[in-house]
């Protein structure tokens, strides 16, 4: 995203989409808590709006008014097969082996909650479960980008998804040592899919940054 906030006109590294990408998980967590706690008032959006800042939606004149319809002529998703490949394009990542390796995981550990009811009572198997579909879905954020275009930003995902990962194993860890709670055949297939995924991560944070260096040089790497 170059260009954002007065940066200049060159591709961003890790560092920086790091940074934007804080920026945005600390507004949609703002946005959360106000949407909670003002969930049932009238005035609802016209005070998220002004808390978040966004002054160009307290200009609207009536924020209940349905939305205007096409106009003749307009192109819809039907008439524009354009619109239909992009979409399909965007579904690419789930045909990735590390994507289907992370939602194969989230998986295994559904059917493990299935299997055992005390699990979801246990605060390390809900880490655990929650950490690996964190994983997932940051995952399908790197991938489903042109990473060749975007390198900092598919890397920054990367490493979200690799923190995720990361408390997926040591939660795994705590709850192996919970008599009763996970086999120690269930928790040898367990540890062989976080590392699958783990290692995946790994490796492909690795490409892409030997294709940054490649292109803008080592000195413009700062790992």
């Amino acid at each position: 995203m170059a260009g954002y906030e007065g940066e200049p006109e060159r591709a961003w590294d890790e560092y920086q989409w790091e940074r934007f990408l804080q920026q945005q998980e600390g507004k949609a967590e703002k946005y959360m808590q106000l949407l909670e706690e003002y969930l049932d008032d009238p005035q609802r959006d016209e005070i998220i709006a002004r808390e978040m800042g966004w002054t160009q939606l307290l200009d609207a004149k009536d924020w209940n008014a349905e939305l205007d319809p096409l106009p003749d002529g307009a192109v819809t998703e039907e008439d524009d097969p354009g619109i239909d490949e992009a979409s399909r394009s965007a579904d690419t990542f789930e045909g990735h082996d590390l994507y289907r390796a992370a939602f194969a995981l989230t998986i295994w550990i559904d059917h493990l909650f299935d299997r055992n009811a005390s699990l979801p009572n246990e605060p390390a198997a809900v880490k655990l479960a929650t950490q690996a579909a964190l994983a997932n879905a940051k995952l399908a954020a790197a991938l489903s980008s042109d990473g060749l275009s975007e390198i900092g930003m598919t890397i920054a995902y990367l490493k979200r998804a690799l923190k995720a990962i990361t408390i997926s194993m040591d939660a795994a860890a705590q709850l192996r040592k919970i008599a009763g709670l996970v086999t120690r055949s269930q928790y040898a297939v367990l540890r062989q899919r976080l590392f699958q995924v783990r290692d995946g991560i790994v490796t492909l944070m690795g490409k892409y940054r030997g294709e940054w260096r490649r292109r803008f040089g080592p000195e413009s790497f700062r790992g």
